[in-house]
């Protein structure tokens, strides 16, 4: 697969919204292309309305660094060599976990965002649309 298309965002989106209905949680999940441009945002009933930009952030982080959000944790605590990161690009990074990149033939080619809850949720949300986009 080289794009991430409506019909495939739709697939991962159904694998990352069963596994918040699962631990009960309401998410927004958003997939974007490789290119940083938004291919479907879904919010759960009654999921956060801060959550909507959060989840499009994360996703667009995942798909600029080309790695998972909270890859960054550790190095923009104060002090840190990359401190004040989620300053830059008009505030779009976000430096915790829950966006993560969908790869193929080792080529990013979008990311999925989740929020809406704890980060050790929104990770496990996101995590299991990568392995829906992974079944694909």
């Amino acid at each position: 697969m080289s794009r991430i298309n409506l019909e495939n965002a739709k697939k991962i989106i159904e694998g990352a919204e069963k596994k918040a209905s699962e631990i009960g949680v309401q998410m927004v999940i958003s997939v974007i292309d490789e290119g940083g441009n938004l291919v479907a945002v879904h919010r759960m009933d009654d999921a956060w309305l801060a959550s909507i930009d959060i989840a499009q952030n994360k996703a667009w982080t995942s798909v600029a660094l080309k790695m998972p959000t909270s890859n960054l944790e550790e190095a923009t605590v104060p002090n840190a060599e990359l401190f004040g990161l989620n300053t830059t690009n008009q505030g779009r990074i976000v430096v915790f976990g829950g966006g993560i990149p969908l790869e193929a033939d080792g080529k990013v080619v979008g990311a999925i965002g989740v929020s809406g809850s704890s980060v050790p949720d929104d990770v496990k949300v996101a995590e299991a649309g990568v392995e829906a986009f992974k079944a694909l």
